[in-house]
């Protein structure tokens, strides 16, 4: 029996990675609160996010934090 409930990266099969490599020391606040909100507080962590356009708009605010891999 399969189940009606999937994640939204299976469904769309699209996902992006994404590795924090700068420091929120002295960034404005907006930044870091950007940050979290992509589910990164520490620099070299990684996460693997659905590639939407709230995220891809997410990641262009702080592209200079971070390195994207597609």
């Amino acid at each position: 029996m399969s189940s009606t409930k999937s994640g939204g990266a299976a469904k769309s099969g699209k996902t992006v990675k994404v590795t924090q490599i700068g420091s929120t020391i002295g960034r404005p606040d907006d930044q870091e609160a950007t940050l979290v909100g992509l589910g990164l507080n520490k620099r070299h962590r990684t996460r693997v996010l659905q590639d939407t356009p709230a995220v891809r708009g997410m990641i262009t605010k702080v592209r200079h934090l971070l390195r994207v891999e597609e």
